[in-house]
């Protein structure tokens, strides 16, 4: 028989491997790593106390999606009234924190792009998509997940579909075309290539910049010739305060990350469609920025 102990040790190890799909599926729904750290720690809380279940992935799968869904009331109240544009956390996807990235549609659910576009629907209607989307659930599943009947899973499935039809870029799968790509655009920006920066921009290229509530851009910078000044400017600033740049995989893309010393200050992710710049996101704010600087191993802002 087993002792207590034995079988705690045992919950622990299969939540465990559970782990980063749960994660991944929390922060999905979310958009943020604080807040989807703290969905995974309260379904392990549960699992700790439950009586023995069969079938464990799909229990955790229940649990963490509902907590999600009970989360995501405040949390848009939140975000109608945050000072600035509101972006997800970015999170360093090298670990597998995200589980796992290696399909198309698996790394673009991930995307700031993908995460900014869920923004538009319901959270029952998110929740649905994300598990479809990024988790390959069958319909009955989801009704399963969510305590309603298939027919309507599928209904707001098509419903999320038509709300994001509209604004959703074709993904950018090519990594090494998208890393060259802002790889040449750090050069430029920090050595003042007008030129060089007009050549990677699109015409309708936007740039947002979520501070927090800190000196930022409070309204999204629309068109090559504004974007450019805004990045020049940004630019010398960052030359003059001696920050360094460097690369690194966010959010299952090529990214920018900028530091102050050892400080992570920025990250910069860049949407790209027929090889040029549409959209630059620039997260300073620094509680965005804690989850991603603690992975780095640096100073985590307070």
């Amino acid at each position: 028989m087993e002792t207590p102990e034995t079988v705690d040790a045992r919950r622990a190890s299969i939540f465990e491997e559970h782990r980063p799909r749960l994660f991944g599926l929390a922060y999905r729904l979310l958009g943020s790593a604080v807040d989807a750290q703290d969905m995974v720690q309260s379904a392990y809380l549960r699992w700790h106390d439950a009586d023995w279940v069969e079938t464990p992935g799909a229990w955790l799968s229940k649990v963490v999606t509902n907590l999600c869904l009970n989360h995501l009331t405040s949390a848009r109240a939140r975000r109608d009234s945050y000072p600035g544009p509101w972006l997800p956390e970015p999170v360093l996807t090298d670990s597998g924190v995200l589980g796992p990235l290696e399909t198309v549609e698996q790394r673009e659910s991930v995307s700031m792009a993908f995460l900014v576009l869920l923004e538009q629907l319901t959270p029952t209607e998110r929740a649905v998509f994300v598990l479809r989307e990024a988790f390959g659930h069958s319909h009955a599943e989801i009704a399963d997940i969510l305590e309603i009947d298939a027919a309507h899973s599928r209904q707001l499935y098509r419903r999320a579909g038509a709300h994001l039809a509209g604004s959703r870029k074709r993904f950018d799968a090519d990594e090494s075309r998208h890393r060259r790509m802002v790889t040449e655009f750090l050069a430029a920006a920090t050595t003042g290539n007008t030129a060089r920066l007009h050549r990677l921009l699109a015409e309708d290229v936007v740039a947002w910049t979520d501070g927090g509530g800190a000196t930022a851009a409070r309204r999204p910078i629309l068109g090559r010739e504004r974007v450019l000044r805004y990045l020049i400017g940004a630019g010398r600033r960052l030359e003059a305060a001696r920050v360094t740049v460097d690369t690194a995989m966010i959010n299952g893309e090529p990214a920018a990350l900028a530091f102050d010393g050892d400080r992570l200050a920025a990250v910069l992710s860049f949407e790209l469609v027929d090889s040029r710049i549409v959209a630059v996101r620039m997260i300073v704010a620094e509680a965005k920025l804690a989850f991603a600087a603690a992975a780095l191993g640096g100073a985590v802002p307070e």
